[in-house]
């Protein structure tokens, strides 16, 4: 693929496409089915901030606003504005920062910024105020509004990128009423996933998906040798030279998302060369005009499933931003966003 086509192209291809699936009330669709949930949808806008479409950035955080649980959550799926699955995922909530954050970066608006701090807060602290005495975060409040007894290691990862961004946010409008907490989060959050042995995943074994290898980098709280742990572990895993990375260990299957992420990991990692490698790989699985599928299905040669969701686009952006630094937030997931706008002694 030209690098043309990875330099611009691929941002203005894929920013329409998630804009053309935008419904009006601001709702991006994840599936086919038109349902969402919060994370993708999330995702979807940082998309949309790479698109440079800041009216459509604006609708997108707009329906988060509005379709905002008092106590700061988001349920796990909606159709349009009504909750088709009523458990509240605790990772859902806090990603609204990283995805201000990155807005910010990109256009610089902190009026908008202002008029949804509020918000912002209240996801936050959704998430933070479940924290336990080790340091994890329940992974989700139920539909019976019934804590879950486990600790996902992706989520909690996931949540500590967001945290930090909260930090960054506080600092960018001078907010300080939360940074004491949400600094104490972050440290004993920091702690159980760097030592997470007995702390995570106990109902389930999950170490045969990828992600639960590489958002431990993402987190950004990981010395650079426990890194390279990570990324050994998946290349020798579920790494296909020249196709990229499985969803799971045993399937055949390899995802544009969760390739994606790697590639992030990657470069937060300093692996630079080998991200390139990978991002060139993964363009393969695209359509035509360069929107991506969910995967490929190495035994049978085919994309699969069809579908192209709005979240997978939105990733490979975020990853092609990352390698390229096409836009002011490219640094975003390879850097620690306390450091760039708050003092963290």
């Amino acid at each position: 693929m030209h690098k043309d086509f990875l330099r611009k192209e691929i941002f203005k291809i894929n920013g329409a496409y998630i804009k053309s699936i935008q419904y009006k009330s601001g709702a991006i669709p994840s599936n086919e089915d038109g349902t969402h949930d919060p994370w993708d949808h999330i995702e979807s806008i940082m998309g949309l901030n790479i698109y440079k479409d800041i009216e459509a950035s604006k609708s997108a955080f707009n329906w988060l606003i509005h379709n905002q649980n008092t106590d700061g959550s988001w349920y796990a799926k909606y159709y349009k504005k009504n909750a088709i699955e009523k458990n509240k995922p605790t990772h859902f909530s806090p990603y609204i920062a990283v995805a201000a954050l990155h807005f910010f970066k990109i256009f610089n608006d902190i009026n908008f910024l202002q008029s949804i701090w509020s918000s912002i807060e209240l996801a936050v602290n959704f998430s933070v105020e479940l924290q336990q005495d080790n340091g994890t975060i329940p992974w989700s409040i139920n539909s019976n509004n019934q804590i879950e007894n486990d600790y996902l290691l992706t989520g909690c990862s996931s949540i500590l990128k967001s945290i930090e961004c909260s930090i960054a946010l506080s600092k960018i409008l001078n907010e300080t009423e939360n940074i004491e907490k949400w600094k104490k989060a972050y440290l004993l959050l920091s702690s159980a996933i760097q030592d997470p042995d007995g702390k995570f995943d106990l109902t389930k074994d999950r170490k045969r998906f990828s992600m639960d290898w590489y958002y431990p980098i993402l987190s950004g709280c990981l010395k650079q040798d426990e890194k390279l742990n990570y990324i050994d572990k998946i290349f020798k895993d579920f790494y296909l030279d020249g196709i990229g990375i499985k969803c799971v260990k045993e399937e055949p299957w390899v995802t544009v998302a969760e390739t994606s992420e790697f590639i992030l990991s990657l470069m937060c990692t300093g692996y630079e060369n080998e991200a390139k490698r990978l991002l060139f790989d993964v363009l393969n699985i695209s359509d035509e005009e360069g929107i991506p599928f969910m995967g490929w299905q190495c035994e049978q040669n085919i994309f699969w499933p069809e579908e192209k969701p709005s979240w997978t686009a939105a990733a490979l952006m975020l990853s092609a931003d990352c390698v390229v630094d096409y836009t002011d937030a490219s640094d975003l997931f390879i850097s620690d966003q306390r450091s760039v706008f708050y003092e963290t002694s």
